[in-house]
Formats: C-alpha cells, structure tokens, sequence
C-alpha cells in the first residue's frame, strides 16, 4: 500500500483592499487605490502599524507609503480627474463614477477576495452592483472597511498620499488655496478670485454646488 503523504501547500487567497481619496473636495482629482496581498500576509500590514489614513499624520503616511509598496504584491491606483468628473456628472452620480474606478483596478489586480467599503447605504447592494461588473469569486463589502481590513487601511494611504501629492504640486502653481473643500473658507475665496477673474482651472470641479453658487453670484453682479 502506497504511503499518502499530506500536501504542504497552502493554499492562499489574493486578496485586494480597496479605498479612495478626494471624494468630497471641489479642487483636485478622486484617486481610488487597491493593495493586493496574499490574505496570509496581512498581518504584516498591522505589524507596519497601518491604518485608516485619516488617523494618522502627513508625515507618517508618506512613511508608511513607501513600506506597504515593499510588502503588497501589487498596487493600481485611478486618479479621477476633475475634469472627468464634471463631464461624467453630467449622466451619473458620483457613486458611478466611483464604481467604475473600482471595477478597473479589480480587473487590473484580478484577486479572489475584495475587501472594500460600501459608498451606498445598503452594503448588500453595492456588493451586488460590483458582482455584476467583476469576475471575481468573493466581495466583502462594509461601511468603515478601513477600520477593519489591514489592506483597506493601506489602500486609504495610497490614495491619501497619491492625492496629496497632487495637490501640492497645484499649491506650488496657484498657491495657497485651502484644503479644497467647499467648507473652507479660504477655499471659497480661491474660487471667487478665480472667477471674479475670469478664470476657471481645469482641477476645480465646477460642477460642484460651490462653484455654481459663486458663478452665477459673478453673472448677476456684471
């Protein structure tokens, strides 16, 4: 009788966590990054000391970019320009938008296991919409991933910092303009500046609420 030995080969799964940047700001691109890893090396994202890069600082972001890159078995990130998004905007929401971002970098990175957060209310649904676009065997889909899933975590930094970048270069053209959201004060004043001159960059999303209000404020006032 042929003695059976038991395989040594464990059987991994590729896992992709994905996250975005910049969804709410009227200056500067959307960037959706995704990390994929083996799901028995995630571990090692928590030993970097990753997180949601919301909570962590400039500083330590831009460290922890450099080491996932050296532990991830691949990254793609989309940069969403704004001027993409208004041209979109005119025949979808933003969520699209998003989606479709998505779907490119599971095609890209082709994993057996996403891990992301859910941009829509019902998490069940959202699951379903990616499903329907992917081949892709498993999709885990929650509200606050980055909280729970060490390669959600890390996308969040990639994206963080990719977008960071971005924007800096912009701020060395342009100038101080704020953090780019529609609530900043200092960024509503760029926006008048700009307009009230008769300009309108390609990196402010003029489809924003903010935007409109201040354009036809311009329109009434000449």
């Amino acid at each position: 009788m042929a003695r059976q030995f038991k395989s040594s080969v464990v059987n991994t799964k590729l896992v992709v966590g994905i996250d975005e940047a910049g969804r709410g700001p009227v200056i500067g691109p959307m960037v959706i990054a995704g990390v994929l890893i083996e799901d028995n090396r995630a571990h090692v994202l928590n030993d970097l000391g990753v997180r949601d890069s919301k909570k962590l600082s400039p500083k330590r972001r831009e460290k922890l970019y450099s080491e996932i890159l050296r532990e991830v078995k691949s990254y793609h990130v989309e940069v969403i320009d704004a001027k993409f998004i208004d041209l979109e905007r005119g025949r979808k929401n933003l969520n699209a938008i998003e989606l479709e971002g998505m779907v490119k970098i599971i095609s890209k990175l082709r994993p057996d296991l996403v891990q992301v957060g859910s941009i829509e209310l019902k998490t069940d649904r959202f699951r379903e919409k990616l499903l329907r676009r992917v081949e892709v065997p498993e999709i885990v889909s929650v509200h606050h991933a980055e909280d729970l899933f060490p390669a959600v975590a890390a996308a969040s930094i990639i994206a963080k910092v990719t977008r960071d970048r971005i924007v800096a270069e912009l701020r060395e053209i342009y100038g101080d303009f704020g953090s780019g959201y529609p609530s900043d004060p200092k960024t509503v004043e760029f926006l008048r500046h700009v307009i009230s001159r008769g300009e309108l960059p390609e990196f402010v999303r003029k489809s924003w609420g903010t935007v409109q209000r201040i354009l036809r404020l311009s329109s009434c006032s000449t």
